[in-house]
């Protein structure tokens, strides 16, 4: 995978998490839209991390080539 395709995709998690803060009502989170809104920060939590092992797989696949 292209660095530039790691990069975007790696922002538009980041700016998934940021929109769905905004959402939350944090009075009572676990009622409503802020149940949808905790359930899309913990995907794209966990798109952040399958794109960092993904990066890492890939540092580690060029050092056994070499």
């Amino acid at each position: 995978m292209n660095k530039i395709i790691f990069i975007i995709l790696f922002l538009i998690a980041g700016l998934l998490i940021g929109y769905n803060v905004t959402q939350i009502d944090f009075d009572d989170p676990l009622n409503g839209q802020s149940t949808i809104a905790l359930i899309c920060i913990v995907a794209a939590l966990c798109a952040i991390v399958l794109l960092v092992i993904f990066m890492i797989s890939k540092k580690i696949q060029e050092k056994i080539k070499e």
